[in-house]
């Protein structure tokens, strides 16, 4: 498959398009996060590591995400990402979403719920990532991370998207963050589903040689 170009491009270009996509990604993403924590199977490796971080410190559950994501900024220095709005309205409207969702929807202690909720959620979390970062109007924190190194690199975006969740499943493992089958489900696949989401919604210019 040809690779899928992921750089940013300003808000001024096809605004009524992307915005709106950029927007419905992550406020998906945020639903998938919600549906996740509520299917009680095992966190996404993101959240074990901010529940890791809440049982060592007094932190909330959302101060705990913002401090995460600060650092993953940080670690944008050295691969010369570029931060955008969508950057920022990340942080923004997932949190508030997955809050919202959470609300209204309660922990689901059947099993045939709970394993509907785990297998919708990752798939939707897969289409989510693919959706905001395709309006290419800048990632978030994380999937900033996964862009950078997978264009340093060359590798394709699944193998780096499933090494970074490896990597952060096993810091909030140590840190003493909850961990399931769903967890495990979760890492090994959304890499692959966000790299076969990621050509059906990427942003492309109708003219390349269009400014």
């Amino acid at each position: 498959m040809a690779s899928v170009d992921l750089a940013p491009v300003s808000l001024s270009v096809d605004p009524v398009r992307r915005f709106p996509q950029l927007l419905g990604g992550l406020a998906l993403y945020g639903t998938s996060m919600a549906m996740l924590t509520r299917a009680r199977l095992g966190l996404d490796p993101w959240d074990v590591l901010h529940e890791g971080l809440t049982k060592r410190t007094d932190l909330s559950f959302g101060t705990a995400v913002a401090i995460a994501s600060v650092a993953v900024l940080l670690l944008w220095l050295p691969l010369r990402q570029r931060p955008g709005i969508g950057t920022v309205l990340n942080v923004v409207v997932i949190s508030f979403t997955v809050d919202l969702v959470r609300a209204v929807l309660p922990p689901q202690h059947d099993l045939a719920w709970q394993i509907t909720l785990l297998t919708g959620g990752i798939v939707l979390n897969g289409l989510a990532t693919a959706v905001y970062v395709g309006a290419r109007l800048g990632p978030g924190p994380r999937d900033g991370l996964m862009t950078g190194l997978a264009t340093r690199t060359g590798w394709p975006v699944g193998l780096v998207r499933t090494g970074i969740e490896l990597a952060v499943l096993a810091t909030g493992w140590l840190l003493g963050g909850t961990v399931g089958v769903g967890t495990v489900l979760y890492a090994v696949t959304i890499g692959p589903l966000a790299q076969a989401f990621l050509p059906m919604v990427v942003w492309r210019r109708a003219d390349p040689g269009a400014a």
